[in-house]
């Protein structure tokens, strides 16, 4: 049995990686939802490079239900990407994207969908608390958002993750964000249109470990922080006049000690080297946060695909 493209209300988007034991409850309980909500749905499950049984289970899945669809990626792109291919596959008028680690509860997708028929575009889903996590992680992030939200021209709201409800508009004009470096709930609340949220309190992970290293969490927040301000170059140039201001002062100063206190006047290994290291080390700030910005100019001019995939069922819907 072949699902039509015109009958598809609800597509649910799944990022997975090494997610084996999560899948199958995963998949009961957002079953479960959308046959509570009623209305014709798809669910699309991503393998993002997994070195688990996550795609194996996905294989059986798509047999045993005609609503799943799986895309199996060549090689880990990362979960933002991930997501980018469920979004660029998704037919249905509403698109949900949520992880599969069960921290956040499919059930909570009733009361999103009901708010987004109620006039909005973008339904949100925000943390109330943060089960399962690091003091180190919450404080990170909560430091993250806030910063971020401060630094933007437009609001990005705070103590949230992806999971989120949009309608067919907004899925629209998020394909036309081509950009490499994905940061997804900037970019949604970059789109504007009517948003809102639900609160809930996140879980701890049902199973598994976290893919999420403290690495990739710096790399997202770099990613976040450049693809929607400039205020770290203007950091930059900041730096560089209150640098160059106090060198003026000091020139001025070495010069009045000279000629009035001579005395006083000796050469200083110490003051020397201070200074050096103080320029160099700007400097070296300075370069680091311009090639951030070169090295996403770089990467977006040479528009290669943000994927490929090498498996799928896609062609089982068509």
């Amino acid at each position: 049995m072949q699902l039509e493209k015109a009958m598809i209300e609800i597509s649910v988007i799944v990022p997975t990686y090494n997610e084996e034991g999560n899948v199958m409850l995963l998949h009961r309980r957002l079953s479960e939802v959308m046959q509570q909500i009623g209305q014709p749905y798809e669910l699309i499950f991503i393998n993002d490079g997994s070195r688990d049984r996550t795609l194996e289970l996905e294989r059986e899945l798509a047999k045993q239900d005609t609503h799943f669809r799986y895309i199996d990626l060549s090689r880990n792109f990362g979960h933002q990407i991930a997501v980018s291919a469920g979004i660029d596959a998704s037919r249905g008028e509403a698109v949900v994207i949520i992880d599969a680690d069960l921290q956040d509860p499919p059930e909570l997708i009733v009361e999103m969908y009901a708010k987004l028929k109620s006039g909005f575009h973008v339904v949100y889903a925000k943390r109330k608390a943060r089960q399962g996590e690091s003091f180190m992680k919450k404080l990170t992030a909560k430091i993250f958002y806030r910063l971020l939200s401060r630094i933007t021209s437009f609001s990005i709201p705070v103590d949230t993750g992806d999971f989120r409800i949009m309608d067919r508009k907004v899925v629209d004009a998020l394909k036309q964000m081509p950009e490499s470096n994905k940061f997804l709930r900037g970019q949604i609340a970059w789109i504007g249109f009517n948003q809102t949220f639900v609160e809930y309190e996140r879980q701890q992970r049902h199973a598994g470990t976290t893919g999420y290293t403290y690495k990739k969490m710096i790399n997202f927040a770099i990613n976040g922080i450049t693809a929607f301000s400039n205020a770290p170059i203007k950091c930059v140039t900041m730096a560089g006049f209150l640098v160059s201001f106090v060198a003026f002062l000091m020139i001025i100063m070495s010069f009045v000690v000279r000629i009035f206190y001579a005395h006083l006047s000796e050469p200083g290994w110490a003051s020397i080297m201070v200074g050096l290291m103080f320029l160099g080390g700007v400097q070296l700030i300075s370069l680091g946060i311009i090639g951030e910005y070169i090295s996403r100019i770089n990467t977006d001019v040479k528009r290669r695909p943000l994927y490929f995939i090498k498996e799928t069922n896609l062609q089982n819907f068509e």
